[in-house]
């Protein structure tokens, strides 16, 4: 799994062929344990969460 960037304690990944669950464009955000899926077009939440102020 690649990670496209590292900031503040917060990875971005992007998987390549993951449309089993989720049907839109998204990147997976993990932050201390904690992982949220928002959807690439609008930034909608899809699945997870992380502390707000991240």
């Amino acid at each position: 799994m690649p990670s496209i960037s590292t900031f503040y304690g917060i990875i971005i990944y992007m998987y390549f062929m993951d449309n089993r669950q989720h049907k839109t464009h998204h990147i997976h955000v993990k932050y201390q344990g904690q992982e949220v899926v928002v959807s690439i077009p609008d930034g909608s939440v899809l699945e997870g969460s992380i502390p707000h102020r991240k």
